[in-house]
């Protein structure tokens, strides 16, 4: 009987006191700036930086990841790209002309594919290959796959002259 008296009088003091912990008051600080709020609960800390106390309500806040102070990238317009480069750099130039050499090579073997694939196309009626014969389907899926093929190759032969018309002339 003692027990069941001291049970519900135990829970309610574990209860209010921990309201106690989670009825802090909440600041929120914001920079002269205008930058992103942030919020505290250290009185001291809220005073010294003038930060407004926040009421009415639950204030919930994750902490995130800090923002890194990194450099601005500045992208340059498309015309000054391809301009013309710090030539006086040797390093630099050693890395155009090795650039130049694998552009130059994926170009050759990109050209090859294509040719394969263009000469096994047939201008749209490629031959038919086993099954096919009887599978109409499947001869239409092959010719859909070269045709897209032949396509993205057309492209990426495109692009990769593009990235060498980019490099300076040797």
């Amino acid at each position: 009987m003692k027990y069941t008296l001291l049970l519900p009088v135990f829970s309610l003091l574990l209860a209010s006191a921990g309201n106690a912990v989670w009825a802090q008051q909440i600041y929120r600080c914001v920079d002269a700036g205008g930058g992103t709020p942030e919020y505290i609960n250290n009185v001291k800390d809220a005073q010294t930086r003038n930060c407004k106390p926040v009421s009415g309500g639950n204030v919930t806040v994750v902490q995130g990841t800090p923002v890194s102070k990194a450099p601005a990238v500045r992208t340059a317009p498309a015309a000054a790209a391809s301009g013309p480069r710090n030539d006086g750099n040797p390093d630099q130039r050693a890395r155009d002309s090795d650039s130049r050499v694998i552009l130059e090579a994926e170009l050759k073997k990109t050209e090859a594919k294509l040719a394969e694939q263009l000469k096994e196309y047939n201008n749209g009626e490629p031959e038919k290959q086993g099954i096919e014969g009887r599978n109409y389907q499947r001869y239409l899926d092959r010719v859909a796959e070269l045709k897209d093929s032949i396509a993205r190759h057309q492209s990426d032969i495109a692009g990769l002259k593009r990235e060498i018309a980019r490099l300076p002339a040797n």
